[in-house]
């Protein structure tokens, strides 16, 4: 847990120093985030697996201070860099970088942790953490829709081979939205409760009310870097799903359904510092097949696909749909070769 608090922890202390101070403690913050953390993973890549079991109770405390610190950090960021001007130009920029990957990289995997916890109130602490980055449908469309279909075409969050980045985000996206909202409907009439109870209301409505809370700290502009600080997290989340699911998919029975989820259907990564901020969120394979499962828990093992770069490396180069493809279509298709029909019936 010490090494979960520090990866996460250290870079909010330096964006609140950033955020009073400027200067070097802006550009100590997202050189903690790229570079250090960047160059640990390449010095120490190789992460053992932590305790056995499933309850951790300081994994969650850490987890709800995270929380606590994302909904500080969203609104002083915002008042300095859009409601502030002492500032520099450069200095707005920085925070706006530091701030935007710390929501997307710790606030996103956080967030993600809360929404499988089976405390109801955890599980809402995650879901506003998604309202305030304007994606709360995420609450509903990952648990209802991404863990029960992932790996196959009717995932919308499972990256096709050949598929690029940008036409994935689009399209991730938009499912997400739809299919998350179908599963809520469905859900609603099974349990028979009114329309007005569905959570998708909160989430809109949620994401509104805080956009006029950034209205009244910073007024227009506020709103304005609330959209793209919201914006740049959504699209860190974005990758990190093409990234882990590109190309694998489950195979379908003789009866028509796939086969049960297993280890194989997502990438990992065994880097260890990238691991420790994002909450072992590159852990991926072992997070599918237990999704309950606290992260400090969850597992590696030599029989998983792996990424030849830490998660956020391999983020970088997705953005470049060629290079990306040189990457990883070989080892897709080696993959594939080697387990698609060796993995369990159904």
């Amino acid at each position: 847990m010490p090494v979960f608090a520090a990866a996460t922890l250290i870079p909010a202390m330096l964006i609140a120093a950033g955020a009073a101070w400027g200067g070097v403690w802006i550009a100590s913050a997202v050189a903690f985030m790229t570079l250090f953390i960047g160059l640990t993973d390449e010095l120490a890549r190789r992460a053992d697996n932590g305790p056995g079991g499933s309850e951790f109770p300081a994994g969650t405390a850490l987890s709800v201070i995270l929380g606590g610190v994302h909904f500080v950090l969203l609104t002083v960021v915002i008042w300095r860099i859009a409601g502030d001007d002492t500032l520099g130009t450069m200095e707005k920029a920085g925070l706006f970088i530091a701030a935007g990957l710390y929501f997307g990289q710790i606030s996103n995997p956080n967030a993600h942790e809360l929404i499988h916890c089976r405390p109801r109130w955890l599980r809402n602490l995650g879901s506003w953490i998604y309202i305030s980055l304007l994606y709360g449908h995420h609450s509903s469309a990952h648990t209802l829709v991404h863990h029960i279909r992932v790996a196959t075409p009717a995932d919308p969050a499972t990256a096709r081979r050949g598929e690029s980045l940008y036409r994935y985000m689009l399209r991730a996206w938009v499912g997400g939205f739809r299919e998350g909202l179908q599963a809520e409907i469905r859900r609603s009439h099974a349990a028979g409760r009114p329309a007005w109870r569905n959570p998708y209301i909160v989430y809109v409505g949620g994401a509104l009310g805080l956009l006029a809370l950034s209205y009244l700290v910073a007024g227009p502009k506020g709103v304005l870097f609330h959209l793209w600080l919201a914006a740049f997290a959504q699209t860190q989340l974005l990758m990190s799903d093409y990234v882990q699911h590109y190309g694998l998919m489950r195979r379908i029975t003789a009866n028509g359904r796939p086969v049960p989820v297993g280890a194989e259907h997502s990438w990992n990564s065994p880097h260890r510092a990238s691991a420790a901020m994002m909450l072992n969120a590159p852990r991926h394979s072992d997070h599918h097949v237990r999704p309950m499962v606290q992260y400090p828990a969850l597992r590696l093992d030599g029989d998983m696909p792996m990424l030849p770069r830490s998660l956020p490396a391999m983020c970088c180069i997705a953005l470049s749909p060629n290079l990306w493809r040189r990457v990883m279509d070989p080892r897709v298709a080696e993959w594939r070769a080697a387990h698609d029909d060796v993995t369990p019936a159904a």
